[in-house]
């Protein structure tokens, strides 16, 4: 099994309220804010949700979130090249960072298997 498509995007931005301000100019709606510069934005007519990352400390990226039913059962056809391996998170997923081919990052994210317990990574 590999993915089930794109989820959403991860956008990561230096000012948070003009990033999300950008965001519903656009018709999204804010779904979750946290009290730490993120939150999760979807937009009324579906498709894919955009969570805003406030980020300080790097370069800035985007990339797209996959959803992927079951982490332990994933097994695309061609092997991914793991930066991150499926961990557990703090918002409730497992979720594994993968390479493309031009060393872009791609979030795969499954339900938590049971008994597995979330840590505390950030979002994305």
């Amino acid at each position: 099994m590999a993915t089930e498509g794109i989820e959403g995007f991860l956008v990561e931005t230096r000012n948070y309220g003009a990033t999300a301000a950008f965001w519903k100019s656009l018709g999204f709606r804010s779904v979750l804010e946290t009290e730490h510069g993120s939150g999760h934005w979807a937009h009324p007519s579906g498709g894919p949700y955009v969570f805003i990352v406030e980020q300080q400390d790097r370069e800035l990226t985007t990339h797209p979130v996959l959803k992927v039913a079951d982490s332990a059962a994933f097994a695309p056809e061609r092997e991914p090249d793991f930066a991150q391996p499926f961990t557990p998170t703090h918002w409730g997923v497992d979720q594994a960072l993968v390479r493309d081919p031009d060393g872009r990052i791609v979030a795969l994210e499954a339900p938590l298997p049971e008994g597995r317990h979330a840590e505390g990574h950030h979002h994305g």
